[in-house]
Order: C-alpha cells, then sequence, then structure tokens
C-alpha cells in the first residue's frame, strides 16, 4: 500500500512541479514582454517566442507523467524518485530560462539585437530538463 501511494504521489509531484516552473517561467517572460510593447512593439513576435520558451517544461513533465503511469503498482518507491527528480530539475529549469528570456525581451525592446543569442542562452538550462527527462526514460 505505501509503494502505491508513493508512486501516485511521484506522478503528481512530476506534474505539478514541472508545471508550476513553466508556468512561473512564461509569465516572467511575459511579464517582461508586455513591458517591452509599451517601448518596441515591433518585436511582438520574437517576445511571444521568448515568453512561450518555458512551456516546454511543463511537457516534458507531462511525457514523464505518462511513462511512470504504467510503473506505479511494481514500483512506486522508484517512480516517486523519479517523479520528485524530474519534477525539481524541471521547475527549477522553467524558472531560470523564464529570467534568460526575460533579460534577452528587455534587450531586444531597448534595441539590441540578441534574439539569437538569448535563445541560445535560453537552450541551455532546457538542456539538464531534457537530460532530466531522458533519465527518466532509462529506468
Amino acid at each position: 500500500m505505501l509503494n502505491l501511494i508513493l508512486g501516485y504521489l511521484g506522478l503528481g509531484l512530476v506534474l505539478a512541479l514541472s508545471g508550476i516552473g513553466s508556468a512561473m517561467g512564461t509569465t516572467t517572460a511575459g511579464n517582461a514582454a508586455e513591458g517591452a510593447l509599451k517601448r518596441k512593439p515591433e518585436g511582438s513576435g520574437n517576445y511571444m517566442v521568448l515568453s512561450a520558451l518555458p512551456a516546454t517544461q511543463g511537457i516534458y513533465g507531462f511525457v514523464a507523467f505518462f511513462m511512470l503511469m504504467s510503473k506505479v503498482a511494481e514500483s512506486g518507491a522508484m517512480v516517486f524518485g523519479i517523479g520528485v527528480s524530474v519534477g525539481l530539475v524541471c521547475m527549477i529549469s522553467a524558472i531560470r530560462q523564464g529570467q534568460v528570456c526575460a533579460n534577452g525581451i528587455v534587450g531586444i525592446s531597448q534595441g539590441h539585437d540578441v534574439f539569437t543569442n538569448t535563445l541560445i542562452y535560453a537552450a541551455l538550462p532546457e538542456f539538464y530538463a531534457i537530460l532530466g527527462l531522458v533519465g527518466a526514460l532509462m529506468l
């Protein structure tokens, strides 16, 4: 019974933590985009792309959730460990990625050509979320 409880907690945490991180990251970048629109509205396409980027970690958590669902009954403790680990990595990655994107949005609004560089810098925290998901796939 404890094994099952741990498994379902792990499922909930991978979904919740990655979703929370994505929500925080996208709103951080979105807030910067709202301010940037007042200064340089023609950059709205770039702002939108950068604001949406942290949402991908929520997708990774969703994928991990579906991958782990079949393992709950047989190995709940493992699902708990993976769920907490992947959830935390995705959450922190999304939050930090949102901050990178927000800084890029501000730079664009100030007239600097930093969109491509911001995408590259924003891909770095994303890499760790992908590694977390790949680690979950391997188990």
